[in-house]
């Protein structure tokens, strides 16, 4: 089987009051295209723990203090041509000194 990635999966958290404003980014990028479709994503509601070291600079919570946030799971396919430009513009969107960023290889259902 020969396979060829044409498209990967996006996977990030973001805080609720946020979560707009970086899926307008990515998209205004060019994420969330599926055939005749334009921005489409997913929101998932989630609670992300982290605990922020003394020479962190947190959006949320307090240095050495574990931390309950309650968030969302954006993820959104994008073509792989495209990929380090909606990466770079989600980094420049989203508020977190430090994020955690899930790039998921697609496979084509014709590559099967």
């Amino acid at each position: 089987m020969n396979i060829d990635v044409k498209k990967v999966k996006i996977v990030v958290t973001v805080p609720v009051e946020n979560s707009e404003e970086l899926r307008n980014a990515i998209c205004d990028e060019g994420a969330g295209i599926i055939g005749n479709y334009t921005d489409c994503t997913i929101f998932t509601k989630c609670i992300g723990t982290f605990k922020p070291l003394s020479n962190a600079n947190p959006y949320i919570g307090e240095k050495n203090k574990l931390e309950f946030v309650e968030e969302e799971k954006l993820e959104a396919r994008c073509d792989i041509n495209i990929v380090k430009r909606v990466l770079k513009r989600l980094r420049e969107v989203h508020p977190y000194e430090e994020l955690a960023i899930d790039i998921i290889p697609l496979i084509d259902e014709e590559d099967l």
